[in-house]
């Protein structure tokens, strides 16, 4: 079986989609509507993974707590606890990390803590 640097290589270059902690939580939306995507990795200007903004951090802490999303920034409701790998990963142990934490996004990133890329369940089911 291989590893997630195989994934990553399939995927195109332009998929990393990435927002900052100071990016409103309504522009952020819209970029993930733009994409098509349910997930932002929330990164900062060296590149550095912060955190993951979902659709499920939009559902419990902008809509269900009736905060405005023009007046809330990502940083404050983002999920800052992330589950990561590393592109060596197998794919076998990425599936488990998926499983374990149940989760649909999982970021890739090396040593020093650089964000590499993402990957999703999807991906892995493809």
């Amino acid at each position: 079986m291989g590893s997630v640097t195989d994934i990553l290589n399939q995927k195109q270059k332009d998929s990393l989609q990435s927002t900052h902690p100071h990016e409103t939580v309504l522009a952020a939306t819209q970029k993930m509507n733009e994409h098509s995507i349910g997930a932002l990795l929330v990164i900062d200007d060296e590149g550095n993974l912060l955190g993951i903004f979902t659709e499920r951090d939009v559902l419990r802490r902008i809509v269900a707590a009736e905060r405005a999303p023009s007046r809330v920034q990502v940083g404050e409701v983002m999920t800052r606890e992330v589950a990561c790998c590393r592109a060596e990963t197998s794919i076998d142990d990425a599936r488990s990390i998926f499983r374990q934490h149940r989760i649909r996004h999982l970021p890739v990133v090396d040593d020093s803590g650089k964000v590499q890329g993402p990957i999703s369940i999807g991906d892995l089911n493809a």
